[in-house]
């Protein structure tokens, strides 16, 4: 299927514009030839990378015998900022759907409004102190007792969140009954101007720091479940199975010791070891892919032949994705027998440390400068990887490493 998206020429980036009719859909066959050559392994997200790029390139260059996908696109709609654009990573919003999009936009602005005040809630009483007077007489609570953050929800009586829960159910009501025709007016005209321009960055800005405060929300449930407090030293954290790694290489700021997933949860020292060698291992092929696309552009192409057997030089070779299908079968089986070289002479020369081969490149007399060098590359081999991935997506994509996004005419994002 050859998808193209079309961005609808009448519909205004206004929130009180109508609603346009949903996409039309047609299909058209679709021809995908994959040359023997291009099957290489060199590690399980480059593959997946390569396979979902380079599917995309050929389903873009293979169309016949049809018409095109047509999918209305929200690339112009409020909320679509810089730097990521409209991003919709898991393709909710491909079906063109316009009634779908509207409910999730609705939702999206409801969750920042409160968010933000959930954020004010917060930091507010931190500023400016506690409330004066009794939060409940005939319990003889004072709002001065009332701990600020998740320790007030065993604190506040149960007649107290009869009384939040039925002011929150009052204004989801009444904003039933006061429903605009744009996501998220319910009549209350605060974030409103005479310039439409005025009012669109408003309003772009209710979106854009209702996202930070659901962020920010988050994170101080988190430091206050953890520590005690939203402010809380993560010192305090004693039970932190990250506390057995804290020390480690690697462990940078900002972010400190991350494992978002709680691999090492555990406090598994093999598992960890095992982990930081598949890190470094992947962080060194990345920064060796990443120059190997770089180079090129630079330095121009190696002199002579590549293959004098098939008459292919050095200089037909093209830089990135298209290079898979180029290099001769036999040239795929030496670099695949170089790597299962480097495999192999690394696992007969393991040293003590993860990542050490016995190849001391980065080393030094000094401790304090060794472990410099070694965090060194750590972060370059993250950096690495994450720049490689970006590499094969937009070579994939708009057909180079350094190709114009506008070249990539089938964006679900137009």
């Amino acid at each position: 299927m050859s998808l193209t998206f079309v961005t609808p020429q009448t519909w205004t980036s206004s929130l009180h514009a109508p609603a346009p009719p949903k996409a039309q859909v047609a299909t058209k066959p679709l021809e995908v030839n994959v040359s023997p050559s291009g099957h290489v392994m060199v590690g399980s997200v480059a593959v997946a990378t390569l396979a979902v790029v380079a599917g995309n390139r050929r389903s873009r260059g293979s169309q016949k015998n049809g018409s095109g996908i047509s999918l209305l696109a929200f690339e112009n709609e409020l909320g679509v900022q810089a730097p990521v654009g409209f991003w919709d990573p898991l393709g909710l919003a491909a079906d063109g759907d316009v009634e779908n999009f509207t409910r999730r936009r609705e939702t999206e602005i409801k969750h920042g409004r409160i968010s933000m005040l959930a954020t004010m809630g917060y930091i507010t009483p931190e500023l400016t102190g506690k409330l004066p007077g009794m939060l409940s007489p005939s319990k003889g609570i004072s709002f001065s007792e009332i701990p600020n953050g998740l320790g007030a929800i065993s604190k506040v009586p149960s007649l107290g969140w009869g009384q939040i829960v039925a002011y929150c159910a009052f204004c989801e009501v009444n904003g039933m009954n006061n429903r605009g025709d744009a996501a998220g007016d319910f009549g209350w005209k605060l974030l409103t101007s005479a310039d439409p321009e005025e009012k669109n960055k408003k309003l772009s800005a209710e979106i854009a720091n209702g996202r930070l405060a659901m962020m920010a929300i988050i994170g101080m449930f988190f430091q206050d479940g953890l520590t005690g407090s939203a402010w809380g030293d993560w010192a305090s954290y004693t039970g932190s199975p990250l506390r057995a790694f804290e020390n480690e290489l690697g462990v940078q700021a900002p972010v400190g010791f991350w494992d978002p997933l709680g691999l090492a949860a555990d406090g598994d020292v093999e598992n960890f070891k095992r982990r930081r060698e598949t890190e470094i291992k992947h962080g060194r092929i990345s920064m060796l892919a990443t120059m190997g696309y770089i180079t090129p552009e630079l330095t121009g192409k190696l002199p002579g032949m590549l293959s004098p057997s098939k008459g292919i030089s050095f200089s037909e070779i093209p830089n990135g994705l298209g290079a898979i299908s180029k290099v001769p079968s036999l040239g795929w089986g030496q670099i695949v027998a170089y790597c299962a070289f480097c495999e192999v002479n690394g696992m007969n020369n393991r040293g003590d440390a993860a990542g050490d081969f016995g190849w001391k490149l980065l080393t030094s007399a000094d401790p304090e400068e060794k472990n410099k060098k070694l965090s060194a590359e750590l972060a370059n081999g993250r950096l690495a990887m994450m720049a490689i991935i970006g590499m094969f997506f937009q070579d994939g994509l708009t057909g180079s490493a350094w190709g114009d996004w506008a070249s990539y005419t089938a964006s679900p994002l137009r």
